[in-house]
């Protein structure tokens, strides 16, 4: 066993027995380059990266390719889910020196830790047109060896441009406006796909914040054609093999335009921004294909990637016993074996193509008997390998599904396990004073936490906050964004960086939204919804600010700006603040609490003032509703719109109406 024999993520101790000589990342590795006067060879990946295993498999695992590597070079390895910073940081490295990149990301570095070679997969010999690591790893001791200021030159260069990437402003100048999310639809359907949902081709990446954006557009616009990219991609991935149709929850991407044949990997944050894409949509249109759908992927996620002190696992694998996919796949046979004599008619109404069971798109009826048949019978099989490494960030994602989904759809338990996570997160992943720590696995929480583990885990607390209006969750809320301020606020530029102050990779700043929303996205949307809800506007001048960051041409790419759209058009407003004065546990609140949740109002804020300490806690976080109180001795709406306030109301039919006036 090498020193990764030690550390706590699965990804590095599935390296721990290779007989490279490797080293987590740290003051000893390069202190043992600068010793032995030699290179660093820096590979990052992931414990559910298919082509991560085939290069451990190949060559970290082959005797006389780790001779070659020990000799040569101080090995590191680096799981990119523990530490995001040295990822985007020689991401960008691997994009300036390839124009591309991805995992495993190979990254060659001088001993005092500056890049001058960028590589991704590497096979053992040369193959698919990429030199083998058995001649490039001589090419590398040759150029150490005999052209070193040549090396220097070229680290020296990318150091240089790695500060321009950084700092690159842009073009600034959004401002937030009612028509830009319309101008983002239309930029959309340029690369809609028609035949088959979603946008451009192969390979189709679901890009599940796209939706929110666009429902918010069809809302303002009433554009049908809108409305049609959402549900027509809806419904194509959830009868697609990018859909577990026995088990349920999503793949990380299709391999085909038609979202039939999956990469097999399952990942916590697609789950939680598919089970919020899913939830808006029937909160949007009521049409129970979509609520049947998030309450599936609540139910993968509760079954397969629960912890057990609470919270969840990271990532199921691709792969088991050496096969992508082989545990989700079936042969006519099987089907038959298992299902007898329902097997005929359960495959006419799904397709099997290449062992991919599939259905037709306008068959979204629920699952039954058959379907937990199969996957009783699949429990025998060997499972992927499931990453269970908790994160911060990722939890903080599926504690805001969760909220949101339990809340809509008045389902307590989904709403429990997110206030379970979100505890442990509180209680188990802090620092002594109070600051958030990024993983933890086996009892032990470490790494310091980043801009997306603050902007996520408040969003999860300001969702739970909407779910269950206990001013407990909102105060948690408040008091992490205050400290995600003060850790990661550029009080020269404006905006969030990455990582905090004091971090040993030089600060950036990213504004661009992939497939998980960057923190400044996020961070955008709540401070204009803590605005709203507290009356600090401290908040609003921050969120303007920030929006002010990014380019003015940003609805002409909603692809890179989707989640920071969405913030936008809730800046645009109208936005609408209600306060509900009343005791929760009373049947005239709760009856004005269900009409505000039985309509799609997502410009629109609520806080419950509640009698007793409850309501002395809101009062202390949102001052301006101390004076609000029942009337006539029966719960009352407050509803204002654009900081104008209307006659309180006891009526929930009103108040509706009140919200309606958009």
């Amino acid at each position: 066993m090498n020193r990764l024999a030690a550390e706590k993520s699965p990804y590095l101790l599935q390296h721990a027995g290779n007989p490279v000589d490797w080293y987590p990342w740290g003051q000893a590795a390069f202190e043992a380059a600068r010793r032995e006067d030699k290179p660093i060879f820096l590979s990052i990946g992931y414990s559910t990266c298919h082509w991560c295993h085939v290069m451990e498999h190949e060559s970290f695992s082959h005797p006389q390719v780790a001779a070659l590597m020990n000799e040569v070079f101080i090995s590191i390895k680096v799981d990119r889910e523990e530490r995001p910073d040295l990822d985007e940081h020689f991401m960008n490295v691997s994009r300036l020196l390839t124009g591309t990149g991805g995992w495993p990301l190979t990254v060659f570095l001088t001993s005092d830790g500056r890049a001058f070679y960028s590589a991704t997969y590497i096979p053992r010999e040369n193959a698919y047109g990429r030199l083998g690591m058995l001649d490039l790893v001589p090419r590398i001791r040759e150029l150490w060896t005999t052209r070193r200021d040549e090396v220097s030159r070229s680290a020296e260069a990318v150091a240089a441009e790695l500060v321009k990437v950084g700092n690159e402003e842009g073009a600034p100048g959004f401002a937030s406006r009612p028509e830009a999310a319309a101008e983002a639809a239309r930029a959309l359907s340029g690369s809609y796909d028609s035949r088959n949902g979603g946008f451009g081709t192969a390979p189709k990446f679901p890009m599940p914040t796209l939706f929110g954006l666009l429902l918010r557009a069809w809302r303002r616009s009433g554009d049908a054609e809108t409305l049609g990219m959402v549900e027509r991609t809806l419904a194509a991935m959830r009868s697609g093999g990018i859909y577990d149709q026995v088990g349920f929850g999503f793949h990380r991407y299709s391999t085909d335009p038609r979202w039939l044949v999956p990469h097999f990997e399952k990942m916590l944050y697609d789950q939680a921004l598919h089970c919020l894409a899913y939830t808006e949509a029937w909160q949007a249109t009521g049409k129970g294909a979509w609520r049947a759908t998030a309450r599936e992927i609540c139910a993968y996620v509760l079954r397969d990637l629960l912890l057990p002190e609470g919270g969840f696992a990271t990532a199921e694998d691709a792969d088991s016993e050496g096969e992508e996919g082989a545990f989700y796949l079936w042969t006519p046979e099987q089907v038959q074996a298992t299902l007898g004599d329902r097997a005929a008619d359960f495959l006419r109404r799904y397709e099997l193509a290449d062992g991919l069971l599939h259905r037709p798109i306008e068959d979204q009826g629920p699952p039954g008997e058959d379907e937990a048949t199969l996957l009783a019978a699949r429990a025998s099989r060997v499972r992927p390998l499931r990453d269970d490494k908790l994160l911060a960030d990722w939890n903080g994602l599926m504690i805001a599904a969760l909220a949101r989904a339990g809340g809509a759809f008045e389902e307590p338990r989904l709403v429990a396990a997110a206030g379970q996570a979100a505890r442990l997160i509180l209680s188990a992943m802090r620092t002594p004073g109070g600051e958030l720590l990024h993983r933890r696995r086996a009892g032990e929480s470490a790494i310091d936490a980043f801009a997306d583990d603050y902007a996520f885990v408040a969003w999860g607390l300001l969702e739970l906050y909407e779910a269950t209006f206990d001013p407990a969750w909102l105060q948690e809320c408040v008091q992490l964004v205050d400290r995600f301020i003060r850790r990661f606020w550029d009080d020269e530029g404006s905006g969030f960086f990455s990582t905090a102050d004091g971090s040993e990779i030089a600060r950036t700043r990213s504004l661009t939204d992939g497939v998980i929303p960057s923190a400044n996205s996020v961070g955008t949307f709540l401070l204009l919804k803590l605005n709203r809800l507290t009356g600090r506007t401290d908040y609003q001048q921050r969120a303007e600010r920030l929006l002010a960051l990014f380019p003015e041409s940003a609805a002409n790419g909603p692809i890179s700006f989707s989640f920071l759209l969405t913030a936008a058009d809730f800046a645009a407003g109208p936005s609408f603040e209600v306060v509900i004065a009343g005791d929760p546990g009373a049947a005239d609140t709760r009856a004005l609490l269900a009409a505000l949740r039985g309509e799609w109002h997502p410009n629109a804020v609520a806080l419950l003032a509640p009698p007793g300490e409850g309501r002395a806690l809101i009062a202390q976080l949102a001052p301006y509703a101390a004076a609000m109180q029942p009337i006539n001795g029966r719960a009352a709406a407050y509803v204002c719109r654009n900081f104008t306030c209307s006659l309180p109301t006891n009526d929930p039919q009103v108040m509706l109406r009140l919200l309606r006036s958009e």
